[in-house]
């Protein structure tokens, strides 16, 4: 490329270069991003020395079993609940919810997954229920989805899960369910209502800020431990996405569409049923997607409450420590989440290939198709309900011959990686994580707190401040202070290594289409796995450790931040970076000093993301090994004088939640703004 280059006339000396200082705003916004950088390091300098001068000082460390007065209140006011069924008329209420749910679930379940007494099979056969997925899978999915569907089923049945998994659908879709006839109505209200959006959204924030795992011992104490209460709280986890997704689908339809059919003289529910629904069905279809996952994730977990389902086998083998019998109905999980993503992404593509039209001919085909596909569904229900040889499912010892290949994998791991597997753990504990929480947690409590909160302000502002601030008195209220620190550290640590995966690959995929369509397969993959999941491989290579949780929890969070941060770099302007280019700048220079800068939102955004979702696992974790309030949580379901504790560690866990979300929510707003006044 040849250069132009315009000389100035010899007439008039070239105008010295001059360099051009930040004025107004820019200046202080400049100014003041470096004050604040200056005395946050301050901050973290003096609470490293103040903490390490009184290390082990007023830390709130309180032994396994005992418990303080908020605590003791709190397993009191349990105790009073379970007592109160046949008085409390709310309680009575809650608890005939619950009989009815366990009605409708029990009926379900004759019906497709265990005997119906006294049948020694269920209602519907087998056969007659695979058929019946594959029939339902076509229409709504298209036959390809439907033959996935097929394979799956096939699949739990051989592998030796055919009851738990069918019971785990059946939690998973009642949910789903309910969520839907609740959702879709608030989401059109909250579109047609700025009103109740203002009041609801707010809502929809916390509740999709709080740890699956806190939902379980309160709910359970209100509609009993067993499948109406693994219910109730899946509907409260999956409930948020459909009416976010919906709401926004049926705000952003076309205003010209709307004016139009104004000026037509329709009424609003005439515009509501043959506009906007129509339009903002595929928006609808994502929302029941994203709804249909987050109730599958919540539905495993609810094995802890006593739910019905994989989740079940899964707890019981990761109690035992045996990794192989956890693998496969893993594994059934796995496959149920790739299946229920599948048929549900694709659900929404069909949907709109059908509101498209189809020729006369091929809607003929389909209509016969379906007719022949309905009749053969009919013969295999009634084959499923009459013959032995329909009704049970096949037998194969699949399972057991992969649990023990498996375990066998395990061992000799154990055996022969050992060392190395354990010098990682005990190194990055001892140099890294012990470190940390030697200042996180073993500091004075009031000295751990006043720099939070100092960080809180000097990051987010007065409104972080005052969100940490109520936070931070809520977790020295509720008396598991050094337990919440101890979490803390193994959510910020986490954290940190997720942000740096998310830095790596998101820049990479941001600037590279390519790497973007390689990578981002793999990450659609990891986003659609229940958290357990996660553990089992962890477990195996690790053992029952804190860096085991930590593996697990920047595993199931770095997906999340990686797509975000990928995603913000692809926004920034490629005018700003062929003008870098142009410029001279190198590759470094403008990944660092142009995408980077430009695409901070998303950072902080992945960050937020990172942090709430690190600190979900992190808390399920207490499983195999975290401790902290994780144990806390389990112990509070398995032992009943440990129940007030357990609801302590809950509510601790909202609170860390709550403050982290707010605190890099605040955070974004700040720095957006700041960008804007620059």
């Amino acid at each position: 490329m040849t250069a132009v280059v315009t000389r100035q006339p010899e007439t008039e000396p070239p105008e010295p270069q001059r360099t051009e200082w930040p004025r107004g705003s820019n200046l202080r916004a400049l100014m003041s991003g470096r004050r604040n950088s200056v005395l946050l390091l301050g901050v973290l300098v003096a609470w490293v020395i103040v903490g390490t001068i009184m290390h082990g000082t007023h830390t709130l460390e309180i032994g396994g079993a005992d418990q303080i007065g908020i605590q003791n209140w709190l397993g009191d006011r349990a105790n009073d609940i379970q007592l109160a069924s046949s008085q409390n008329f709310f309680i009575q209420v809650t608890h005939g919810i619950s009989d009815g749910l366990n009605s409708l679930i029990l009926w379900l379940q004759h019906l497709i997954s265990t005997p119906a007494f006294p049948r020694p099979y269920p209602h519907v056969g087998f056969l007659g229920v695979v058929v019946i997925a594959w029939l339902f899978t076509a229409i709504t999915a298209g036959w390809r989805m439907s033959i996935l569907t097929v394979a799956c089923f096939l699949a739990f049945a051989l592998l030796g899960f055919w009851e738990e998994s069918m019971d785990l659908l059946i939690v998973t879709l009642l949910a789903v369910a309910i969520s839907v006839i609740v959702g879709i109505p608030m989401a059109i209200l909250m579109a047609r209502n700025k009103t109740a959006r203002a009041i609801v959204t707010p809502v929809l924030d916390v509740m999709q800020t709080l740890p699956s795992f806190t939902y379980l011992l309160p709910l359970s104490l209100l509609f009993e431990i067993g499948p109406a209460a693994a219910v109730i709280c899946t509907v409260i986890y999956s409930l948020p996405p459909v009416m976010r997704i919906a709401s926004h689908g049926l705000l952003n339809v076309n205003p010209a569409t709307v004016e139009a059919t104004n000026s037509m003289g329709q009424t609003s529910w005439q515009r509501l049923r043959k506009v906007d629904l129509p339009m903002a069905k595929r928006t609808i279809i994502v929302g029941i997607n994203q709804t249909t996952m987050a109730a599958l994730s919540m539905a495993t977990i609810a094995a802890f409450i006593n739910g019905p389902g994989l989740g079940q086998p899964v707890v019981r083998a990761l109690n035992a420590l045996r990794v192989g019998d956890a693998f496969v109905p893993g594994l059934c999980i796995v496959l149920m989440a790739i299946m229920m993503d599948r048929v549900t992404t694709a659900a929404s593509q069909h949907s709109e290939n059908l509101a498209r039209g189809q020729a006369r001919n091929i809607a003929e085909l389909r209509g016969r198709l379906l007719i022949a596909g309905a009749v053969i569904t009919t013969v295999c229900v009634y084959l499923g309900a009459n013959y032995t040889w329909a009704a049970k499912p096949p037998s194969s010892s699949a399972g057991t011959w992969l649990a023990n290949r498996v375990q066998e994998v395990i061992d000799w791991i154990s055996k022969h990686w050992s060392g190395a597997t354990s010098t990682i753990s005990d190194k990055f504990t001892t140099i890294f994580l012990n470190k940390v929480e030697y200042v996180v947690a073993g500091s004075p409590w009031f000295v751990t707190g006043a720099a939070i909160l100092a960080i809180a302000f000097l990051l987010g502002g007065r409104r972080a401040f005052i969100a940490a601030l109520v936070c931070v008195a809520g977790l020295r209220w509720l008396g598991l202070w050094n337990g919440a620190m101890v979490t803390l550290t193994a959510t910020l640590v986490a954290t940190v290594f997720v942000m740096i995966l998310a830095v790596v690959f998101g820049v990479w995929m941001g600037r590279s289409p390519r790497a973007d369509q390689v990578i981002r397969p793999f990450l659609d993959a990891g986003q659609t796995l229940p958290p357990f999941v996660y553990l089992i491989p962890t477990l195996a290579l690790f053992g029952p450790t804190r860096f085991t949780a930590i593996v697990a929890a920047v595993a199931y969070a770095a997906p999340a931040a990686i797509k975000i941060v990928a995603d913000g770099i692809k926004a920034v302007s490629a005018t700003t970076v062929e003008a870098a280019e142009s410029a001279g700048a190198l590759r470094i220079q403008i990944i660092t000093k142009v995408q980077i800068p430009m695409a901070r939102s998303a950072f902080t955004v992945a960050a937020n993301q990172g942090l709430l979702y690190v600190l979900s696992m992190v808390v399920i974790g207490g499983l195999v090994g975290a401790g902290a309030l994780g144990y806390d949580v389990v112990a509070g379901f398995k032992q009943l004088p440990l129940q007030g504790r357990g609801l302590a560690a809950g509510f601790s866990i909202v609170l860390l939640g709550v403050m982290l979300d707010r605190i890099t929510t605040y955070t974004a707003q700040r720095g957006a703004k700041k960008a804007v006044e620059s």
